[in-house]
């Protein structure tokens, strides 16, 4: 059975709408949102809608952020979560549209088991917060704590950088595996990228598709007009437009 397993949205409409295009085009039915809907792009309540259609869907950082008061944000990204909180709030006008979208976002759990397979946003350890880095490899302390909570694959996603981790201690990027990789008997943990914001020098929407029949995992890359959803931080002026910027270098 195939699920397709997207993170990171981040209001980010024009990347989200061609997953989701390329996801259909596979006959894939399941999808399952790892967290981080909202935050940083200009069209969070269309991106929310979309996801409402998600068969599992998890809380993020910054969906939690928008919810309650942003904690440990930068500057620019909690400028957009309370500008992203004013568009939530605004009933326009449908006002069942914004109570609908904020009890979708105020139910959301922070962590989904399946079997063998564990979905989180962060980390298996800290399901909304911790990061795990490509080099947090050499930190054996941390990774093998992480890896004890593990009951056999984990999926996240929150720094961007899709790859997969192996207890071993070793992180091999999607190019460095043929964007495929197989399961065995070891645990992994498989960072599934971003939608809405890829930080690791490509630019384009980043997803995964999880194979439980052939226990395989791949990645998968979409093209989308980027120029549109720059634009479109531009004329905000509470989002910064190095939010817009990073996109077209996937920082």
């Amino acid at each position: 059975m195939k699920r397709a397993l997207i993170s990171d949205i981040h209001s980010n409409l024009e990347a989200l709408e061609a997953v989701l295009a390329d996801i259909r085009a596979q006959g894939i039915e399941d999808i399952y949102c790892l967290g981080d809907v909202v935050g940083y792009g200009p069209n969070p309540r269309e991106c929310i809608d979309q996801i409402m259609k998600c068969k599992v869907c998890l809380l993020g950082n910054h969906d939690q952020g928008a919810l309650f008061d942003p904690e440990g944000f930068n500057t620019g990204a909690e400028r957009a979560i309370f500008w992203t909180r004013d568009q939530l709030e605004s009933t326009g006008d449908d006002p069942s549209a914004a109570h609908r979208r904020w009890d979708f976002l105020g139910v959301l759990p922070r962590n989904y088991q399946e079997g063998p397979y564990l979905f989180v946003h962060g980390s298996p350890r800290n399901p909304l917060n911790e990061y795990v880095f490509p080099e947090d490899i050499y930190n054996r302390r941390k990774m093998e704590k992480i890896f004890a909570l593990i009951r056999g694959h984990s999926f996240q996603g929150h720094t961007h950088v899709p790859g997969v981790f192996t207890e071993d201690l070793r992180f091999f990027s999607p190019d460095e595996i043929g964007h495929q990789f197989k399961f065995g008997d070891a645990k992994t943990m498989v960072n599934v990228g971003s939608v809405g914001q890829p930080r690791d020098g490509d630019p384009r929407a980043c997803y995964v598709v999880l194979d439980t029949e052939a226990l395989t995992v791949t990645f998968h890359r979409v093209e989308y007009p980027l120029e549109q959803t720059v634009q479109k931080i531009y004329a905000v002026p509470e989002l910064d437009n190095f939010l817009g910027d990073r996109l077209r270098d996937g920082r």
